[in-house]
């Protein structure tokens, strides 16, 4: 399942082969401390580009086989990782343009400017997982990308107003204004039941996504197949539970608990190759 520090990332459970936990939990430090970096604390907008940068230097000199310069509790593994699994470095660096982008970004104006944003903050974890469990072709890797990005929009809608609040507005102006929705009144906490029905449109956007991306569950191998499955299905649930509120996460944030464990399990479980193609091909 996403975690909630840094949520598009499933990190090493039990259901993850042991030989691939130490890489996988490199790549998480890696992108967690970037996202802290980016996002935690009072910084100021320099500062913080600074400390990228700076970050940024660190990896292309673990890259390059040398000592990173800072960062030893990030970079003492993922050297190791890198050297081990030959993980695709420029994976790595775009989500370090991504954390910049959290920076200096604050709105969206379409789709298409979303999604690039989504490509480089959320599909590059995707593929490094799919490399480091060897799976490579095209398809799968579309696939994991639609996976990537439905996870990432999820989190959007489910922390709309969280966001609104630090002045970052993930929904894009297009969406905006053709639900009649100024947003400007979405960043300053104003709710309506147009903003309801524009989630409720965002939403939908989502879950087609990751319907679309869904059948990669059958080729990742072994237990981590059953990790996806339960990832694919948890996003699933937080955009289920983001209906129930009618589209209102402006004014309440959804969380998931233990008891969406069963229903998320048994839909795991349940997953079968026809039902997902027919599924994606209803959304």
């Amino acid at each position: 399942m996403p975690v909630e520090h840094y949520e598009n990332f499933p990190v090493a459970s039990l259901l993850c082969p042991a030989a691939l936990r130490p890489a996988i939990e490199a790549i998480y430090a890696f992108a967690r401390t970037a996202d802290d970096i980016a996002d935690e604390g009072d910084a100021s907008p320099g500062e913080r580009l600074a400390a990228l940068a700076a970050y940024r230097a660190a990896l292309a000199e673990t890259a390059a086989g040398r000592h990173a310069s800072g960062w030893p509790q990030v970079f003492g593994p993922l050297a190791a990782a890198i050297a081990r699994h030959r993980l695709p470095v420029e994976l790595l660096d775009a989500l370090l343009d991504a954390f910049v982008q959290d920076v200096t970004v604050s709105r969206y104006a379409d789709r298409t400017a979303l999604l690039d944003y989504c490509r480089r903050s959320a599909n590059p974890v995707g593929r490094l997982l799919l490399h480091l469990y060897g799976v490579v072709g095209a398809d799968d890797l579309a696939r994991s990308d639609a996976i990537c990005t439905a996870l990432q929009l999820a989190n959007f809608w489910q922390d709309l107003g969280v966001d609104t609040r630090r002045g970052r507005l993930y929904l894009p102006e297009t969406d905006c204004r053709r639900h009649g929705v100024d947003p400007l009144d979405l960043l300053a906490g104003k709710d309506s039941a147009p903003a309801h029905r524009l989630v409720a449109d965002a939403v939908a956007w989502a879950r087609g996504l990751m319907l679309s991306g869904a059948p990669l569950v059958h080729v990742v191998p072994g237990r981590a197949g059953w990790e996806l499955r339960l990832v694919v299905q948890g996003g699933l649930r937080v955009l289920e539970r983001i209906d129930r509120l009618d589209g209102a996460t402006l004014m309440q944030r959804p969380k998931l608990g233990w008891t969406d464990a069963p229903a998320i399990l048994w839909r795991a479980l349940a997953m079968r190759r026809e039902k997902i193609t027919a599924s994606a091909h209803a959304a």
